[in-house]
């Protein structure tokens, strides 16, 4: 059997590592083709992933990247489709909700292979995200559906995605898989070139966020107040780092230590070290679960419910300039049984996943 596995994005990599692995694990009879958009494109951002968690190097690198979406997805559809009528894979394999999702998906169905899609079933049921886009429609495309939670499911149902012509499946979370894997590997980032304890992990990179002045201006006004009290650690996107000098906006470093983008065994080693997590991101609010720490998500809406529903995260929407107040607020619960709850599984989700294949 041949597998072809569409990634581009720094999650990907991550949650392909430990996939791909258990194909190497339990399925010697399934031959896997890995595909890089070049959705990511920086060093730190992509390469990286593959240098430190082994991931088998890329059969094909597609070189797209860096422009908007509609060009980014259709130059990537179209070079997709060519590698897909070379290989002639018995299966088109993506991961989450990114544009190089979306086009492998769309790929993939238009040609008549079936797409199996990692993560689905999620919804934060805000249609300007372009992420919720894309996952509904992989979704809509997908002859198998792996939900990591069972209110994954529950989504599909509702949508009326039928077990009897998909096959939907709960199998946990390859994140999960992955942090408890790599976590021997965690290692403090090089930048950081003082003692730090105690801190806050904040990261900020999401486009309803950067693209606003008022939201950036309500987030680094959050933050600077914050860090009178307590140091945090942010990780700048180098487009977040571009869109702050154009509005101006500008952190306190006094007691903020601004990095460039690290790699994940820097990431986990920032995440078992810090109190708190600020952030947009969708990955990075599992993340902090994982490692029980309390999380201030920069969102109106998140796709992964039940961890408002729990207690450990707060929904802050940098419009509503509540930041501030919502971190404290959090600094002063008691959330010990709740990280308890093994919401995302108990770390076998890669295996669950490969073995579906038939």
């Amino acid at each position: 059997m041949k597998i072809v596995t569409v990634v581009g994005a720094r999650p990907q990599f991550v949650k392909a590592a430990v996939v791909s692995r258990a194909f190497k694990q339990y399925r010697n009879d399934i031959d896997e083709i890995i595909v890089h958009t070049g959705q990511h494109y920086d060093k730190n951002m992509s390469e990286v992933f593959f240098e430190e968690m082994s991931i088998p190097k890329p059969q094909y690198n597609l070189g797209v990247g860096g422009g908007m979406h509609g060009k980014n997805t259709g130059r990537m559809l179209e070079k997709i489709e060519s590698v897909l009528c070379d290989e002639k894979p018995d299966y088109l394999l993506v991961y989450g909700d990114t544009d190089s999702t979306l086009a492998g998906a769309l790929a993939s169905a238009k040609l008549h292979i079936p797409v199996a899609h990692i993560e689905a079933g999620l919804r934060s049921f805000n249609m300007k995200m372009p992420e919720e886009i894309n996952r509904i429609l992989t979704d809509r495309v997908s002859s198998i559906l792996f939900c990591p939670t069972e209110l994954a499911v529950a989504n599909l149902l509702q949508e009326g995605i039928s077990k009897d012509k998909v096959k939907v499946t709960h199998t946990g979370d390859v994140m999960y898989d992955a942090a408890m894997f790599y976590q021997s590997n965690s290692r403090k980032p090089e930048q950081l070139t003082r003692a730090v304890n105690n801190f806050v992990l904040c990261t900020i990179h999401r486009a309803e966020n950067t693209d606003s002045q008022k939201c950036m201006q309500n987030i680094v006004t959050a933050i600077n107040d914050i860090a009178k009290s307590s140091t945090v650690i942010l990780p700048v996107h180098p487009r977040t780092r571009k869109l702050l000098q154009s509005y101006n906006l500008s952190f306190d470093t006094n007691n903020i230590f601004l990095l460039d983008p690290v790699g994940y065994f820097e990431m986990l080693w920032l995440l078992k070290h810090c109190n708190s997590v600020i952030t947009d991101s969708g990955g990075l609010q599992k993340e902090a679960y994982f490692f029980s720490k309390p999380c201030i998500t920069l969102r109106e809406q998140t796709e992964w419910v039940e961890l408002v529903e729990s207690g450990v995260n707060m929904l802050a929407p940098p419009l509503d300039n509540e930041i501030f107040n919502l971190f404290f607020t959090m600094q002063g619960k008691d959330l010990s049984e709740s990280f308890k709850a093994q919401l995302y599984g108990s770390g076998n989700a890669a295996k669950s996943i490969v073995m579906e294949f038939q």
